[in-house]
């Protein structure tokens, strides 16, 4: 193998003999790229590629590109995915550049270097953005973890207007992958809100409560009410969610409140899901109520029943 190149020259030669320049056959560009894995060590390789990502203007060679560049995950090729991520070129392949931006995000999240938070922010909040790109971004900055992302996340995550309630999703996810507590406020409001059950924002609910419950502060006393208050939700999937952000919390009352799901609830799904909440935090004894009790319904015996077999099973296997 050649040792380390620090002749830009030297690359740009590399880059033409292998039409990323010329961008003319782009199978035969790949396939040329492919082929230097055989005469050149890493360091090599990722100045090649990050000279060729910022001079391809094919989005197939480009999209190859950012995967060569994601193996690696090397520092130096941050300039090149932040330059492409926030660049225009390529104006007539629009959906297959967007495809190529996206990949940049995915793999700067990839780097989780802060430095590339502020480009990231840039195209979050630029509304007229391609609505996937943002979504990348969005996700990327949750990933990278900068304490900088959260506020503009949260504008994001509480903003009526917003078009695409697939980017409100995604910055709550952020917010609750970030675990910052400016953001309780915000997500219980969301929770609070009053929508239908064919509501769009349903699962912008569902996605605020797995924020609070992967952010571990679900044993505030508001956050408490707004998933108790979520327990009567027209959605069964909001209800079935804050039941298990109850479970997980430590609230004191958790363990009524999910008792009073399981025998009022008009739902099966969502009794059987407060049954195994229940059974999670307490034990068995749930179980044998409802197997012994009149109150609850055949479908509930016969999960509980189950579930005790299971146990009684498992129990044997450890004796042995």
């Amino acid at each position: 193998m050649q040792g380390y190149i620090v002749d830009k020259d030297e690359i740009s030669i590399i880059a033409n003999n292998c039409g990323v320049i010329s961008g003319e056959n782009p199978d035969s560009t790949i396939l040329n790229i492919s082929n230097l894995n055989e005469k050149y060590e890493k360091e090599d390789l990722v100045q090649i590629y990050n000279f060729m990502l910022l001079n391809s203007r094919t989005p197939e060679v480009m999209i190859y590109l950012i995967q060569c560049i994601d193996k690696y995950r090397d520092n130096t090729s941050l300039e090149s995915l932040v330059d492409t991520l926030i660049s225009k070129k390529s104006e007539d392949n629009s959906e297959k550049f967007s495809t190529v931006r996206i990949m940049c995000a995915k793999a700067i999240a990839n780097l989780k270097n802060t430095d590339a938070v502020s480009s990231l922010l840039y195209c979050l909040n630029n509304k007229e953005e391609n609505y996937k790109v943002r979504l990348a971004c969005a996700d990327a900055l949750g990933k990278i973890g900068d304490k900088y992302a959260v506020a503009p996340l949260i504008d994001v995550a509480k903003d009526d207007n917003e078009k695409s309630v697939y980017l409100r999703e995604t910055a709550v996810h952020a917010l609750g992958v970030l675990g910052d507590i400016r953001a309780v406020d915000p997500l219980v409001k969301i929770i609070e809100e009053k929508n239908g059950i064919i509501d769009k924002f349903t699962y912008l609910k569902e996605r605020a409560i797995e924020a609070l419950i992967k952010m571990g502060f679900n044993n505030n006393e508001r956050i408490f009410r707004a998933l108790k208050s979520s327990l009567d939700d027209e959605s069964k999937q909001v209800r079935i969610n804050a039941i298990e952000a109850l479970m997980d919390s430590e609230h004191p009352k958790a363990y009524a409140t999910i008792k009073e799901v399981l025998e009022n609830d008009c739902d099966e799904e969502v009794k059987k899901n407060a049954m195994i909440a229940l059974y999670n935090m307490e034990g068995r004894e749930i179980l044998d109520e409802i197997v012994n009790s009149s109150k609850y319904s055949a479908f509930l015996k016969d999960e509980a029943t189950q579930i005790i077999e299971e146990y009684e099973n498992d129990e044997e296997f450890s004796d042995d």
